[in-house]
């Protein structure tokens, strides 16, 4: 995107301009060093406020799991396959920390089976609810269809009898 200009200094490659104004960036420095990242989804800004605090809570008691193993930083964050930037942020339950490297702390600490459970169908409340209202729903149209049933029958009887 970039090309020396002669004076050593970085210039925009005319060709590339266009490209390089529409990519949206955060750029932030951490421990002396720059990270270009690509801007946060809208979905991480809109995140109710009970999941970014679950998010910290699971954060921080991954940095305590670390910690009791008296595990480094830059070790764990090896063993993770992260940068230790990107452990940090994990550790600060920042939600824009890949869930693949959520699983692998998980894994690390013997937890990843949990993740198997936390979509169950038999845990989805919402869906059970809408289950049971439909069963309820359903019911009631068999109670009434087996009540004029009975009623129709009845009418029969009583008029094939006469």
């Amino acid at each position: 995107m970039f090309a020396s200009d002669g004076d050593g200094a970085l210039a925009p490659n005319p060709r590339c301009v266009n490209l390089f104004l529409n990519i949206n960036l955060n750029i932030s420095w951490i421990n002396d060093k720059l990270y270009v990242m690509p801007k946060a989804s809208s979905a991480l800004t809109q995140m109710p406020p009970s999941t970014v605090a679950a998010l910290e809570q699971l954060g921080a008691d991954l940095a305590v799991a670390r910690l009791r193993r008296k595990e480094s930083l830059k070790t764990w964050a090896q063993r993770l396959g992260v940068s230790v930037p990107t452990l940090l942020r994990l550790e600060a339950g920042e939600p824009s920390v890949s869930l693949g490297v959520m699983a692998t702390a998980l894994w690390l600490i013997g937890r990843d089976g949990a993740l198997a459970t936390l979509a169950t169908p038999m845990e989805d409340r919402g869906a059970l609810e809408l289950d049971v209202r439909q069963a309820q729903a359903l019911g009631k149209s068999r109670a009434r269809a087996t009540a004029q049933a009975k009623l129709a029958k009845a009418v029969r009887r009583e008029g094939g009898g006469e």
